[in-house]
């Protein structure tokens, strides 16, 4: 999964208090900020010279700095900036006031923290777009130049025609037809190359083009050259641009003189040897396809993925040559079940694609549940055993809203991973049209998981060890939550956030607790101290009884409370300071630890430790990304370092993925380091050095 991307944000606001609740409220939904606060004209100055805001956030109330004086230091950077008006309330007055400044896109209302969140997300995501439309325009432009530089290298014949008329031809197609430079071709319209007995038709052609109908893929048919001989040919189009104007670009080639073989030949470019399937690359061309239409209106188009459950295990059944027999036997029956219209292909190595047209979500279910079913009663014979097996099945219906590839690919392979994560055996479907429905359908199963696992202990825990890079003793842990699922484990981030909306992560946190207490009361007079790190949800924090239950739990074990380190985000515990601080201070007061993580991007992050005094600070990854090839990042790391040092407070950087990182982080004197790289997780306590 790509890391959420970070926004630069800057706060025109007198109070950083105010600022500080901003800027909460949005890390809270998930948002990745980079901020800068400033509260006058003089500042604003001053920040953007070294800082170029993705957005702005303004209190239209600054005493010293106007909305206008905003805007105009914004439109005098050339860049591409989304304003937002922040505000406690709506006035006649400030609407007004807005709607005089055409660089004001929005705003945003502190009170109301679920249209601030949305505001922001959709104005970032519409100066996403912005930018990626820009980038897509200088792309195609260099592509279209590089294309027409290539054009007259080219051994194929080919022209440009608008309107029925050329507007440019390469070497290759004035060669085929006689002429000796473009200037004899150019305004010539190409029904003038046609041969007599194919002139009617061609008309027609050209007309149905001129309505906006699609061209044939190919064309047979007689041309003449300039001295009036003709040969026979094949024509092919494909929509161009030229010179920004549409058209259409067609090449001419000589009739095969074995068709035979150039259709093997083509046969071998699009299918999956084994499956007799299109092979992924067509099939994405297929997909590429069937998005085009749907941007230009189509409707009733359905993308399916499927494949075995339990891939694994039929493979240690059958072995590898009998995996080629299942692979066949799955691609007969969609075969069998395929309409005419619609197309399949493999695309990946167990993974098969399902392309349908003219298929409304209930019939795009019902042709699922017929290769479900098929499948799920069939006996495959495979590497002289015979097995059966069942699919899952992931979809997503293709309309306007989702038409790009990727966006149907992914929204496909999350049923997917739905369905198969739920049991297999089953068929996931999502239609953008009925997503709410779907998703509350969806999450009660989730939480009918969550609960089982509750009620059942069906949560895992896994410890990835933390290195102290000044080799003080003792072995410390991160503990890290998984859920068993009906057939492999599930990551929290597909499973906390439904706990969270339906009030499970307290039950969830004491489960932790519990187990991990267990696991270091094992551990006691074991070796060196164990101390584990573990993540707390706000809810847990503001248990009041939460203190009491976890001293009980210790003191059955054998276990110090100085071996609990709990962690919470730096912006969450600013939505609940006063009950954070209570616990911190009675925890740490018996002994225990506490941990600020997501560290360091606030305004004033050390601001927080005057209310938290935490032991440990986990500095947010966005910092710590790419250290060694980032020297602002650096730079930040050392800083933050620093500062924590001279108030007492150890360090730790997690996700550590290579050892280029190691010597900055060192030197700038972390004290913890915590990835993969070094040690990744597992389900026992075991300590690499």
């Amino acid at each position: 999964m790509l890391p959420e991307p970070i926004t630069k944000l800057l706060i025109a606001e007198d109070q950083a208090e105010d600022a500080e609740q901003v800027i909460s409220v949005l890390r809270n939904s998930g948002i990745a900020l980079r901020p800068q606060r400033i509260s006058t004209e003089e500042e604003l100055a001053v920040t953007l010279e070294s800082f170029t805001p993705d957005m702005v956030l303004a209190n239209p109330n600054c005493k010293e700095i106007t909305l206008a004086a905003i805007a105009h230091a914004l439109d005098a950077t050339g860049k591409d900036v989304a304003l937002l008006v922040l505000t406690d309330r709506l006035t006649d007055d400030l609407v007004t006031r807005i709607h005089t400044h055409s660089s004001i896109r929005g705003i945003a209302l502190r009170t109301r923290t679920d249209q601030l969140q949305a505001v922001v997300r959709r104005e970032l995501d519409a100066l996403d777009t912005r930018r990626n439309v820009r980038r897509l325009e200088a792309a195609l432009r260099e592509s279209e130049r590089r294309c027409d530089a290539l054009l007259d290298s080219s051994r194929d014949p080919i022209a440009y025609i608008h309107e029925g008329t050329h507007v440019r031809a390469n070497n290759a197609y004035l060669e085929m037809f006689g002429f000796d430079s473009f200037e004899d071709v150019e305004g010539l319209t190409i029904l003038d190359l046609v041969a007599p007995q194919h002139t009617a038709d061609f008309k027609d052609l050209l007309k149905r083009l001129a309505r906006g109908e699609k061209p044939p893929p190919r064309l047979d048919l007689s041309v003449k050259r300039a001295d009036g001989t003709t040969f026979d040919a094949v024509m092919e189009f494909a929509p161009a641009t030229y010179e920004g104007e549409p058209c259409q670009q067609v090449v001419f080639r000589q009739p095969a003189s074995n068709p035979e073989t150039e259709e093997e030949l083509r046969r071998l470019k699009t299918q999956d040897p084994l499956t007799g399937l299109s092979n992924r690359t067509h099939f994405l061309e297929l997909i590429d396809d069937a998005v085009a239409r749907a941007i230009g209106g189509t409707t009733d188009q359905a993308l399916l993925l499927l494949e075995p459950d339990n891939y694994r295990h039929v493979l240690e059944s059958v072995g590898i040559t009998g995996a080629d027999d299942v692979l066949r036997a799955i691609a007969r029956t969609i075969k069998q079940r395929l309409r005419a219209s619609d197309n399949a292909g493999r695309i990946g190595d167990h993974v098969f694609g399902l392309l349908l047209s003219g298929c409304a979500q209930a019939e795009a279910q019902q042709i699922s549940e017929s290769l479900r079913s098929s499948l799920e009663a069939a006996i495959i014979e495979a590497g002289g055993h015979s097995i059966s097996l069942t699919i899952s099945i992931g979809g997503s219906l293709l309309g306007e809203k989702n038409a790009k590839s990727q966006v149907l690919l992914s929204q496909a392979d999350d049923a997917l991973r739905a369905a198969a994560g739920q049991g297999g055996n089953r068929i996931d479907i999502h239609d953008p049209a009925a997503a709410d429905k779907a998703e509350l359908a969806r999450e009660t199963q989730w939480l009918d998981l969550i609960d089982d696992a509750l009620a059942n202990d069906k949560f895992t825990l896994y410890y990835q060890p933390i290195i102290n890079l000044h080799g003080e003793e003792g072995e410390f842990f991160e503990v890290l939550l998984r859920m068993q699922g009906p057939t492999e484990e599930v990551m929290p981030a597909l499973f906390l956030p439904i706990a969270e909306r339906h009030d499970r992560l307290l039950a969830i946190d004491r489960w932790v607790i519990e187990h991990v207490i267990a696991e270091l009361g094992k551990r006691v007079g074991q070796g060196p101290t164990t101390t584990a790190f573990i993540k707390l949800s706000v809810l847990t924090l503001s248990d009041e009884t939460l203190a009491d239950w976890v001293d009980a739990k210790l003191a059955a074990a054998g276990v110090k409370a100085a071996q609990l380190v709990f962690e919470v985000p730096e912006a969450k515990v600013m939505t609940c300071l006063k009950p954070a601080r209570e616990f911190v201070e009675r925890w740490r007061k018996g002994g225990g630890g506490f941990e600020l993580e997501q560290f360091g991007m606030g305004l004033n992050s050390f601001q927080t430790l005057k209310h938290i005094d935490a032991d440990y600070l986990k500095l947010d990854r966005a910092i710590t990304a790419d250290i060694s090839q980032h020297a602002e990042n650096e730079l930040k790391v050392r800083e933050l370092c620093s500062q924590a040092h001279a108030a007492g407070k150890m360090t730790m950087v997690e996700w550590i993925e290579e050892a280029s990182s190691m010597p900055a982080l060192f030197s700038a004197g972390v004290h913890f380091a915590q990835g993969n790289f070094l040690a990744p997780p597992a389900p026992e306590m075991r300590y690499v050095t």
